[in-house]
């Protein structure tokens, strides 16, 4: 079974600020089936979890991937998944990777706890910055920068697994961030059930750069909208905590809890608020 995204509730769309334009599509998906459609994505790949479930990862750093916080607990029972169980592989398509790689540890954005139906606050925590087990070094895997914000107006894209097309990346090249709907962005990018975690991408500097991930999806004018953040402080925060090298941290407000391999949640949340 795919993982699926986490639903928003109506009436968080009822808090949507648009500049008065409805949500349309402007690119459509673009299936990225050989090595020549795929060139330059190589670094976007499944995160994927024993029992089948899927999520999109990016890499941007030779051992780092970026996802949605929400993959790494069970959506059944709100527990944290077991770091062990899950696997990066860059690049995948149809059963073939870049490159494939277990986890050393997992870090979850501190005020992140896990809802199955997550308010606007909790979109914008729903980050996790996975540590590879090895590095990937390869000439054809290169992991991307991330900008630093971006505004309502602003054309992205996205690449993205997800339902129907699990074995393959699907490039829309062309999408928009409509607005807020309190904190989160809204982005009229194409996503469907396995697409948590996808990466949004903008052209920067000659270059793309990521400015969101997808942590959920929801309707706006009976359309499929795309919620995800701004990158830039919520992955400090990640970086900064994985830089310390510590594997446990109190579960207060402010701090973060880093898995481990093989270690779970006894609680079903890693950052329990007052």
């Amino acid at each position: 079974m795919h993982r699926p995204l986490l639903a928003l509730v109506l009436s968080l769309l009822a808090a949507l600020i648009l500049p008065g334009a409805t949500a349309a599509q402007d690119g459509e998906l673009q299936p990225l089936l050989n090595g020549d459609e795929a060139r330059g994505w190589e670094a976007v790949g499944r995160v994927d979890m024993a029992g089948g479930g899927f999520c999109t990862g990016t890499l941007i750093a030779p051992d780092q991937v970026l996802t949605a916080a929400h993959c790494l607990f069970d959506r059944d029972t709100g527990r944290a998944l077991d770091t062990a169980d899950l696997e990066f592989r860059a690049g995948l398509r149809e059963g073939r990777a870049e490159a494939s790689r277990r986890l050393r540890r997992a870090v979850i954005h501190p005020d992140y706890v896990f809802a199955h139906s997550p308010s606007a606050d909790q979109v914008t925590s729903d980050l996790a910055l996975l540590e590879l087990d090895q590095p990937i070094r390869s000439t054809r895997v290169h992991p991307f920068p991330v900008s630093s914000s971006v505004n309502r107006g602003t054309k992205v894209g996205i690449v993205s697994y997800a339902k129907g097309r699990a074995g393959h990346p699907s490039l829309q090249e062309i999408c928009n961030v409509l607005g807020t709907a309190g904190p989160a962005l809204v982005m009229d990018c194409a996503v469907d059930f396995g697409a948590s975690g996808s990466p949004i991408f903008r052209e920067e500097a000659g270059g793309m750069r990521l400015v969101s991930v997808v942590s959920s999806m929801a309707e706006l004018d009976g359309r499929r909208v795309a919620l995800g953040m701004d990158l830039a402080r919520p992955l400090a925060t990640l970086r900064a905590v994985l830089e310390t090298d510590t594997e446990v941290f109190d579960t207060v407000p402010g701090q973060a809890r880093v898995l481990g391999p093989g270690e779970r949640s006894e609680t079903g949340a890693l950052f329990v608020r007052p």
